[in-house]
């Protein structure tokens, strides 16, 4: 799971567990205080309802309070209202399914508006005094109130309530896109850095922020142009060195085939061997000298239309005869016709150094097979070996100079570590690309080219 989804979804799931929260507390804590609410505003109207009655009783008698309490009775919720005097005994109104002797008593005793909720219904009392002095008290029955009568619908609710949920997660997501992204871009600067992008920077991509991942910007580039600054300098150092070694080495051939001249039978080994440690000085500087001019771009290499199969057919050849003496092999399996446009000694170093790779690594009395596959718009030359293979964390780390995996260092078929490093350079020349994958029994190397339009 990506940090944008963590980071998106956990505060999405707090803000959603806070809402649920507050609505549950909202719910379980609101009926107290709406049921008080109801009852002051009942009292209230009771005691109005009452001052009413008496006055209606005292100007007109039973006739006019009767026809009073029958309004009352057809208001939405009253189920029953009557009028007693203080024995209890009703004076006017209607009957009511329950006995009100308590509730009345309790208004004649308090004074105040009394409530029995001890019933399905709600009955309400309230006491007056005529002006004869006589205390009367107004009785009502009505349905029970209930909070949930005067919220919001169950469906309202959960409309709202997926509203606010839906408002929080817009929310969350743009908060957690606008943590990560400085992120994702700083993993894709890094990616390209690690690619070889040594001009990468990240900065400008960020944008104005001040916060510390701003200032982790402002550290990789620091960074990353400090690595930049030392590659060049260790290219530049290494191609100069590698022209200044050139002019030594060649009066050290020269003073070789002098010493050479008057050597004896017993120093002709050890000028055999100076002889070879010299050619092998010598393509050593060769190859330092190629690295450097393919990385730092520092020569124009001229292109031209190639017939991509004649030169595979020399270069598998060649590598045949030198695997002969080996006692191994070569072998051509595919062999399409293709045309490429590029320079044919990079292209030749290239496959040359890879197919000699994987001469070197196969086992004995094995063959390496070789194939020039046409795939869609590109040529792809697939060398494969039957050898010990390579770590699966090595396989990237294969086309860097003067690397080698570890196994190999104590063979005496290990090279310098430079061959893989300029076929890569090569092939990313002509636009191509190089992979490495392991096989159950060795290792394939992939070179893709654009096959010309």
């Amino acid at each position: 799971m990506t940090l944008f989804l963590k980071i998106f979804l956990w505060f999405w799931l707090a803000i959603a567990v806070v809402v649920g929260v507050l609505t549950l507390v909202n719910w379980t804590l609101q009926t107290e205080p709406l049921v008080r609410q109801w009852q002051l505003v009942a009292s209230d109207m009771m005691n109005i309802n009452t001052e009413t009655a008496a006055q209606i009783f005292e100007a007109e008698g039973k006739i006019g309070l009767d026809a009073f309490l029958a309004r009352l009775e057809n208001s939405e919720r009253v189920l029953a209202v009557g009028f007693f005097d203080q024995n209890g005994n009703q004076i006017a109104g209607g009957k009511f399914p329950v006995s009100v002797e308590n509730i009345i008593q309790k208004a004649l005793d308090s004074g105040n508006a009394e409530f029995d909720r001890t019933t399905p219904e709600t009955i309400i009392a309230k006491k007056t005094v005529l002006k004869t002095g006589e205390n009367v008290v107004l009785v009502s029955q009505s349905e029970r109130f209930r909070p949930n009568n005067f919220s919001r619908s169950p469906q309202t609710q959960i409309i709202q309530f997926g509203l606010v949920i839906l408002a929080a997660g817009l929310f969350c997501y743009g908060l957690a896109y606008y943590l990560t992204t400085p992120i994702v871009k700083l993993r894709r600067a890094t990616r390209e850095f690690a690619d070889g992008n040594l001009q990468t920077r990240v900065v400008d991509k960020i944008g104005k922020r001040r916060d510390e991942l701003s200032g982790l910007a402002k550290d990789f580039d620091e960074m990353a142009e400090r690595i930049e600054s030392l590659v060049r300098t260790e290219k530049r150092l290494t191609q100069d060195i590698s022209h200044e070694l050139r002019s030594p080495l060649a009066r050290l051939n020269v003073a070789l085939e002098l010493a050479r001249a008057k050597a004896n039978p017993e120093t002709a080994t050890l000028m055999n061997r100076i002889e070879n440690e010299s050619k092998r000085l010598n393509e050593m500087i060769s190859h330092l000298l190629m690295l450097s001019k393919l990385e730092t771009d520092s020569q124009t290499f001229e292109k031209r239309r190639i017939n991509l199969t004649k030169l595979f057919e020399q270069i598998v050849s060649d590598a045949d005869f030198e695997a002969n003496a080996l006692g191994k092999a070569v072998k051509t399996l595919q062999k399409d016709e293709a045309e490429i446009f590029g320079n044919e000694n990079l292209l030749r170093s290239a496959i040359e150094n890879v197919l000699r790779n994987a001469v070197r690594y196969t086992k004995d009395e094995t063959t390496v097979e070789v194939s020039l596959k046409k795939e869609n718009k590109k040529i792809s030359v697939i060398v494969r070996d039957f050898g010990a293979g390579v770590p699966e964390a090595d396989l990237k780390k294969l086309f860097r100079p003067f690397y080698r995996v570890q196994t190999a260092r104590d063979r005496k078929s290990g090279g310098i570590g430079l061959g893989l490093a300029i076929a890569e350079r090569a092939v990313n020349a002509h636009n191509g690309a190089i992979e490495a994958q392991n096989t159950n029994d060795g290792l394939v190397v992939k070179i893709d080219l654009p096959l010309l339009a």
